[in-house]
């Protein structure tokens, strides 16, 4: 059974704002099942140039992920919203298996069922080598820090 998401739609900015900090939240604990939970059974992802439909998929999907990007730390903040849509600006910290640092940044779109799962995600990324003495995502953000916009570079 598919439990709801609160909130739920139509999102004002107190409850988009929430939305997405529950996204960032979910995403930082790496765990694929965790983060397959606040979609619908069928949603569907557009990630980059990989096409993905349903949770199944999308567990497959974060699981080799995470594979690929270690130590992954991420941040998300609110760029606009409407009715039961809401758009994303996020970068995340990651480093390969050569120890290579890299920063991605991206932009999302995100759709809703009135439940509030996510029923549609779309993403746009581009990743930037970083020097590790570069790095500024180091892992969950405190509590304190919420809603506070990122620097883009």
């Amino acid at each position: 059974m598919t439990e709801p998401r609160p909130p739920f739609p139509p999102f004002d900015e107190t409850t988009a704002t929430a939305k997405v900090q529950a996204a960032e939240d979910a995403w930082n604990t790496r765990d694929p099942e965790r983060v397959a939970r606040a979609y619908t059974p069928d949603s569907v992802w557009r990630n980059r140039d990989v096409f993905i439909v349903g949770r199944d998929e999308i567990v497959g999907f974060l699981a080799e992920k995470w594979e690929r990007e270690a130590d992954y730390a991420l941040r998300k903040s609110l760029w606009s919203f409407s009715g039961n849509r809401i758009a994303v600006r996020f970068q995340y910290e990651w480093h390969d298996t050569t120890t290579q640092w890299w920063r991605s940044y991206g932009n999302e779109l995100w759709e809703f069922a009135d439940n509030g799962l996510m029923r549609r995600r779309e993403a746009s990324i581009n990743d930037v080598r970083i020097d590790e003495t570069d790095r500024r995502i180091f892992g969950p953000r405190p509590g304190v820090e919420h809603g506070v916009e990122f620097p883009l570079r």
